[in-house]
């Protein structure tokens, strides 16, 4: 992890198209590849081709050549499911990668490399959603245990590239999202080939992306960064018309949802150049934890000392998974010490080579 962390300047300035000044390349490979980005650069060597190395462009569109076909798989992939579950009358909601590949022209489909198709299906679906996948060969390879307070279902096929991830609820706890989560209200009806689908709406997506990094993946407690979802934050900024970042934090509730959504729009003004309004980049604890994620990046050694800086949000943390009526009745719990075993879990967690992240 550590060896490429120097380069993380240098490959957000290739990302935003900024002209080639001293690029120490091996490093900025090796930090794309860490985070899944490479592919994202084929715009970068053609727009810059005659001033890069030869080797540089030969490799990234090697890169990205290889991640078209792959995705090209993927979405077939995925149409195949979605069919199958729309004979069972299940329309499933595509989020994350599999919602880019839907909406994602065919030219510009290579640019994003996923690993997995998010797919989720309604509490009363998934027993229906999971057959019809069964029925086509997909196999259950991981799946929550009774009792858990997410239900979802890892499936893969021999002869597959991916696997399908089958959930029945959008990422992370409940109480991070503000009224019922991600709604067919907050989303839009789509054809996929012959397949009926729903889409969330940009806002939403961009939401669920920032959700799944900082408390579905513990990022804002591990100080990561996910560069490959601020690309895809970017890049659906982007698209259409840009999104209304305010309106986005209006639909999260609680001051540490609020630290959470303005620590991932700082970061993705300070970069990858996005017009983030000041007002939502301008708090404390938002910028001391992205000034953290920033250290963390370029020292490794940091990840440990920095760890205590999840105190700063702790009694907002328990506060919103308690809910304010039992948080108030228990005001001093708020500001314990976390558990021993919470404590380990996240030293474990913070040394762990994890795709994607940096």
């Amino acid at each position: 992890m550590a060896r490429h962390s120097g380069a993380l300047t240098s490959l957000c300035n290739c990302l935003r198209g900024m002209p080639p000044v001293d690029i120490d390349w091996t490093s900025v490979i090796g930090l794309a590849n860490q985070t899944l980005t490479t592919p994202a650069l084929i715009d970068y060597v053609d727009k810059y081709a005659g001033m890069l190395p030869e080797d540089v462009c030969t490799y990234i569109r090697h890169i990205h050549g290889r991640n078209v076909l792959r995705n090209d798989r993927l979405l077939a992939q995925l149409e195949e499911a979605v069919v199958a579950m729309n004979g069972e009358g299940v329309t499933p909601i595509l989020i994350k990668g599999a919602a880019t590949l839907a909406t994602t022209p065919a030219e510009r489909r290579g640019v994003r490399l996923m690993c997995d198709l998010d797919i989720m299906v309604q509490p009363n679906e998934t027993e229906r959603g999971l057959a019809a996948l069964r029925a086509i060969g997909y196999e259950i390879h991981d799946q929550a245990p009774p009792g858990s307070q997410r239900w979802c279902v890892d499936l893969n096929r021999s002869g597959d590239v991916g696997a399908i991830d089958l959930q029945q609820a959008a990422p992370g706890p409940m109480y991070l999202y503000r009224g019922p989560g991600l709604a067919l209200s907050h989303c839009v009806p789509a054809m996929l080939s012959s397949g009926r689908v729903h889409i969330p709406k940009p806002i939403y997506r961009a939401l669920t992306l920032i959700i799944h990094d900082q408390f579905q993946d513990y990022g804002y407690w591990l100080g990561d960064l996910d560069l490959r979802h601020l690309v895809e934050l970017r890049d659906l900024n982007d698209s259409a018309e840009p999104l209304d970042w305010e309106k986005l934090a209006a639909l999260v509730s609680g001051e540490l949802m609020k630290n959470a959504v303005e620590t991932q729009l700082i970061a993705l003004a300070e970069l990858l150049g996005v017009d983030i309004p000041r007002a939502l980049r301008s708090r404390l604890i938002p910028r001391l934890q992205f000034m953290r994620q920033s250290m963390q990046a370029r020292l490794p050694a940091t990840r440990v000392p920095f760890l205590a800086l999840m105190a700063l949000d702790l009694g907002n943390y328990r506060k919103a998974a308690r809910g304010a009526r039992q948080a108030a009745a228990h005001p001093r719990g708020l500001w314990s010490l976390p558990k021993v075993g919470t404590v380990q879990f996240l030293l474990k967690t913070a040394f762990a080579e994890r795709a994607g992240k940096v």
